[in-house]
């Protein structure tokens, strides 16, 4: 059985956040979620938290050390999508996602590197997006926020490797969820023939991957991306 330990996934009331959840609830871990609206899985503690505002992750960091004390593993999970053409993309359009997306995940893993300093441990997983290296018409904003995931990480574990905290990004491909089922079944056809896997993933799937790089197993792993896509991105 591995060690049990605290753990914060933001946005963690639907989707990929909730899978996440649960799967480290399964494993034995004392889990809370953020959200704005909505509830986490049975056995986690919901906590209301915008991640545009520090404040508001501030107070949730504090009311989860009372209730579970320090947050030793972190998962950036919470995210938006506003897609739409370069041409037609307002600026508010640009710097809403990015600032939902990247500058979130700084927020969040500023706020959880106390703890983690203090303790001299800490996993930090930032949930990207195979388009944050693979690009996507109509997503220059949601790509951009989501490779810039990558260098928050990396420059994170050059800072902090010497601590026992390590930083990550998962990548995930196309997903079932909500978002994906309400495609035409053309376009999902479509989407699917261009993963060599042929198949979308379970939520789940995307899950274990995170909560193993978040392991005791994955203790040297660090600044890595994990593409978790059937091989849609294969290197980028």
């Amino acid at each position: 059985m591995a060690t049990a330990r605290t753990v914060l996934v933001t946005g963690g009331n639907r989707g990929i956040g909730y899978a996440i959840a649960e799967e480290f609830i399964a494993q034995g871990h004392r889990v809370a979620i953020t959200a704005r609206s909505g509830e986490g899985p049975a056995g986690s503690l919901t906590v209301r938290a915008d991640v545009t505002d520090y404040a508001s992750i501030d107070a949730a960091f504090t009311e989860i050390e009372a209730a579970y004390g320090p947050v030793e593993i972190v998962v950036a999970n919470a995210g938006i999508t506003k897609d739409t053409l370069l041409m037609r993309m307002s600026e508010e359009d640009f710097t809403s996602v990015i600032d939902t997306n990247l500058s979130g995940a700084f927020r969040v893993v500023k706020r959880a590197s106390k703890g983690m300093l203090k303790a001299r441990f800490g996993r930090i997983v930032l949930i990207s997006s195979v388009v944050g290296l693979y690009g996507s018409a109509g997503q220059v904003n949601y790509s951009s926020s989501k490779s810039g995931l990558v260098g928050l990480a990396r420059s994170v574990t050059r800072e902090l490797g010497a601590r026992g905290i390590t930083a990550n990004v998962v990548a995930p491909g196309f997903i079932e969820t909500d978002m994906t089922a309400q495609l035409p079944d053309a376009q999902q056809a479509e989407y699917k023939r261009n993963i060599p896997a042929g198949r979308f993933a379970s939520p789940a799937e995307v899950a274990r991957v995170v909560t193993w790089i978040a392991g005791d197993d994955a203790s040297y792993i660090s600044g890595a991306v994990i593409p978790v896509d059937g091989g849609l991105g294969m290197g980028h």
